[in-house]
């Protein structure tokens, strides 16, 4: 099932409101782009769900070894700058962007952009819709960004001021500069 979108501009939610609307019903995935329409997507079934959760743990198995910063799962919002409301597959943002957020900040919807983004394609997402997403990432703030596409054994690479790169069938991706020593063993991915 595609994702369901929702023209809201002439409702117009404001934050609190888009943040118990996600609340009031936990059991539906909401973002939000820059336009304000709302978009309704569909849970992800079991092999899609297994591999996002090997994705989390290893990001947060060296997040928390590094300690430079905090890992995030998919039920993360985050604020982008340009109103956009999205919730990446997993997540990273350095410890001092953390530590500039007022408590409440931390316990909402995060505003500001991750410093890392992984979107893994599932069987229901549209890659040139992922695709979009990736790069508001990446206009919003984020330094690194990997889109990876089972179905095709791909890796998109998105990174500040480059085009995106792709891979074929890689079997580790590097943190680069931005996740130094981080490593992402794809194997139990593909």
């Amino acid at each position: 099932m595609d994702s369901l979108i929702l023209d809201l501009q002439a409702i117009e939610l404001n934050d609190e409101q888009f943040y118990q609307l996600c609340i009031n019903n936990r059991d539906l995935c909401f973002e939000r782009n820059a336009n304000g329409d709302l978009l309704i997507m569909s849970p992800t079934g079991g092999e899609t769900g297994n591999r996002n959760i090997e994705i989390a743990y290893q990001l947060q198995a060296w997040s928390r070894h590094n300690k430079s910063g905090l890992a995030f799962d998919s039920s993360t919002g985050f604020k982008l700058p340009n109103g956009a409301n999205r919730s990446p597959d997993a997540s990273w943002i350095l410890l001092e962007k953390w530590d500039a957020l007022t408590s409440e900040q931390q316990q909402k919807l995060i505003p500001l952009c991750p410093d890392f983004v992984i979107e893994l394609l599932s069987p229901s997402d549209k890659l040139t819709v992922t695709q979009t997403k990736m790069r508001e990432y990446r206009e919003n703030g984020t330094r690194l960004g990997w889109l990876i596409n089972r179905c095709a054994q791909q890796v998109e690479i998105y990174r500040p001021g480059k085009n995106v790169a792709t891979l074929d069938s890689p079997q580790n991706l590097s943190g680069e500069n931005v996740l130094p020593g981080f490593s992402l063993n794809l194997e139990p991915i593909w």
